[in-house]
């Protein structure tokens, strides 16, 4: 596997190479989450939902320039929406909605244990990983969306994590790092509440007949043991509702003939598993304003994910105004990344960076 500097200089190459002009700036549920590796987004959480004392919307980067320079730390700066004075404006400003990545790397995390107990070889990214703070250190895929409603805030989870009260679980494909923590949520309907709608592909559903076969049929659970108790609901490729809000499932392949799902709330779009997009798929993209979406590693693709070469033409093609990218592996270097990344702003005027765990994005729906 090449090194962390062969990455970086691919990267660059990448982008010397490639230019073109500016792109143009084209049921009811109480809630959503998916399971993706539920425990190690347990120390992540209290962080990520933590008030922010700068401005959330522009992350702090040593060198790299910010996600959204033009965007400035006035209340109600967030993408979409302009800085507003009239008292109408003013309350749709307390109901602003906003994004927290919780995890920005692959199922197996950054750093890697292979990585940090190599006694022959160090791997950069995995040693700055390591470090307190350092936003090379990524968790599974995970975003958080706190959807402000009339009644209140709905924490909206896609791709796992744990919060004091999880209102639905959605399930975006059966690998084991999307329902592998189905089973902790055990936790919750123990102490917290007493079932979690769990809503599900049928595909899927079948796979977790076999893997969590105890969950689906409780009948088979030694008595006084203690399982989560789910509420199983089949769902189909179609929008449906989340505290007012509409959310547009997006299929995916993830993988030749695998079939996974991202979501569309309002103008954001998210997609956190991905080898092509179907044509059909590209409608539901369309105007979308905030795009995120998997870049796995800097040189290539992999039968599964897109690397950035490929996720840079989607994004050509796509067209967002903004793009953040997940799902990285430790041949991404954060700073590295985003220092060549920046350049495209320059030569094309496509705003996209690397996300990293605890990033807090304001975004009105």
């Amino acid at each position: 596997m090449a090194g962390a500097g062969a990455g970086a200089g691919a990267i660059a190459a990448l982008l010397r190479a490639a230019h073109v002009p500016p792109a143009p700036r084209a049921r009811s549920i109480r809630g959503l989450a998916v399971a993706r590796g539920l425990p190690p987004l347990v120390r992540a959480t209290a962080a990520a939902i933590a008030p922010s004392s700068f401005c959330p919307y522009l992350p702090r980067l040593s060198s790299a320039r910010s996600f959204s320079s033009s965007t400035s730390c006035s209340a109600g700066a967030s993408l979409g929406g302009a800085v507003s004075t009239s008292p109408s404006e003013q309350e749709k400003q307390r109901q602003q909605s906003e994004l927290i990545f919780l995890g920005t790397g692959t199922s197996e995390g950054i750093p890697r244990v292979s990585c940090l107990t190599n006694p022959s070889k160090t791997c950069t990214v995995c040693t700055k990983a390591a470090e307190p703070g350092n936003r090379n250190r990524r968790r599974n895929t995970s975003i958080l969306l706190r959807h402000a409603t009339p009644s209140g805030t709905a924490n909206i989870l896609i791709d796992a994590g744990k919060l004091r009260t999880i209102d639905a679980v959605i399930i975006t494909h059966s690998h084991a790092d999307a329902i592998g923590g189905l089973d902790c949520l055990r936790d919750w309907t123990n102490n917290v509440q007493p079932t979690i709608p769990i809503y599900v592909a049928e595909r899927d559903y079948e796979v977790m007949k076999m893997t969590h076969y105890y969950l689906i049929d409780t009948s088979v659970v030694i008595p006084g043991a203690a399982v989560s108790a789910l509420q199983f609901n089949i769902i189909k490729e179609e929008p449906f509702t989340v505290h007012n809000l509409e959310v547009i499932p997006l299929p995916v392949w993830h993988g030749q003939g695998y079939r996974s799902l991202g979501f569309r709330f309002g103008r954001v779009c998210y997609i956190s598993d991905v080898s092509d997009i179907p044509k059909e798929t590209y409608k539901l993209l369309e105007d979308c304003e905030l795009l995120i979406m998997d870049a796995l590693r800097p040189d290539r693709s992999s039968s599964t994910h897109f690397g950035l070469p490929r996720a840079l033409e989607e994004v050509r093609k796509i067209k967002p105004k903004k793009t953040l990218f997940t799902g990285m592996m430790h041949l991404m270097d954060h700073e590295k990344v985003n220092n060549e990344l920046a350049k495209l702003m320059e030569t094309e005027g496509l705003d996209i960076q690397l996300s990293y765990d605890g990033l807090r994005v304001p975004v009105w729906l």
